[in-house]
């Protein structure tokens, strides 16, 4: 069984997050998906940030919605490195891409861009917002996506159901709350289940115990050691 292994925000572990610089690490790890988020600033581009506000990853502050890119531009996001705009990452790394976004209008932006640069192959689009990737599925047919899911919030549906309404091809769920049943289950519905964040040993050995078909982690070593876990 194939076990992919994912940089998440490339390898924010070691390098700053979401920076050209982390991506470009991840790429020369080995990592077989890197995983990046996307916000729209105030004049409509896609940027690279996880955060709704700039606080916690740069030298600025305030909403990413209310600054410019050229505002953003301006911001330190660790050791000197610049917010990214996502067409920057899109030249810099080859390596599959796996593209969170968490609303509406920066779904449809990169659905643009995705048909406009003919990346169906290389992006997948991921949320833990099912109307997100409903309406990418509506927008791409037969685009790949993940739901990300939390167990302990209840929506009233198993995350399998949830999976199959929205066209995702594959779960994502924390590591500390998988169990063999969930597992089992995202299987028997078609579906690949992936767990984050992995950045232990043993939480390696937990993924590939049950029989994930991945793990997102914050550190390069992850991917090396994980070629001796049986």
């Amino acid at each position: 069984m194939t076990f992919l292994t994912i940089g998440h925000r490339g390898v924010m572990g070691v390098e700053p997050e979401n920076t050209l610089r982390s991506f470009v690490r991840a790429e020369r790890s080995g990592m077989d998906v890197i995983a990046l988020d996307l916000q729209l600033s105030k004049d409509g581009v896609l940027v690279v940030l996880h955060d709704a506000e700039v606080d916690r990853t740069t030298d600025g502050s305030g909403a990413v919605a209310d600054l410019t890119l050229a505002a953003l531009r301006e911001l330190d996001a660790g050791q000197g490195e610049r917010v990214p705009v996502f067409e920057e990452v899109l030249d810099a790394v080859r390596t599959p891409l796996q593209v969170s976004v968490q609303d509406a209008p920066a779904g449809r932006a990169l659905a643009e861009l995705i048909l406009r640069r003919d990346l169906g192959a290389r992006v997948e689009v991921a949320s833990f917002h099912d109307e997100v990737l409903a309406e990418t599925s509506r927008l791409l047919p037969g685009v790949r996506s993940t739901l990300y899911a939390d167990l302990r919030i209840v929506h009233g549906r198993s995350v399998e159901d949830r999976a199959l309404a929205v066209g995702a091809n594959t779960v994502a769920l924390g590591i500390r709350d998988l169990t063999l049943d969930t597992v089992e289950a995202v299987h028997a519905a078609g579906l690949k289940v992936t767990g984050w964040t992995v950045n232990t040993l043993q939480q390696l050995r937990v993924a590939r115990a049950l029989e994930l078909d991945g793990a997102s982690t914050d550190f390069p070593e992850i991917r090396s050691t994980g070629r001796f876990i049986a």
